[in-house]
């Protein structure tokens, strides 16, 4: 069985060899979906029967560990020196550096990277991260999934 939830954020963050609009400083209203995989759960009074995991616990989860931390904060790539440097300037501001330039396509793998353990069989069900798919903005995004 399979179950995705979907999670939104904003963000901010340029892509500096771009040859167009996007070596700019922008931003994105990112739409953030989690699909797992595992077994239904079957026991009679617990809380999780017949899920696969409480959609409540996947998206509390997602929020600790990426929604939280990356939204409404400049997305960096820690080699961009000039962004660095500018963002640096500025006290208190949210940056997150990354050490890939933060396409959809890298944030997708990132976030991939940092949910996998956190979801890894958290009901004794065999329950896996399976994809993330980043929206960056409604008609693009990217798909990390699971090697077979």
């Amino acid at each position: 069985m399979q179950i995705t939830r979907r999670l939104e954020f904003d963000a901010g963050h340029r892509i500096p060899d771009h040859k167009s609009q996007c070596r700019h400083l922008h931003g994105h209203r990112y739409a953030l979906e989690i699909t797992l995989s595992g077994e239904v759960i079957e026991l009679d009074g617990d809380a999780a029967n017949g899920m696969v995991m409480d959609f409540a616990e996947v998206k509390s989860l997602a929020k600790e560990h990426i929604v939280d931390r990356w939204d409404h904060a400049f997305l960096a790539y820690e080699q961009d020196e000039p962004l660095v440097s500018f963002l640096q300037g500025m006290p208190g501001h949210k940056t997150v550096l990354l050490p890939c330039v933060p396409t959809a396509e890298n944030l997708a793998r990132q976030a991939f990277k940092i949910l996998d353990e956190v979801y890894r069989d958290t009901y004794g069900n065999h329950l896996r991260l399976q994809r993330v798919r980043l929206y960056e903005t409604p008609n693009c995004w990217a798909d990390a999934v699971r090697p077979e």
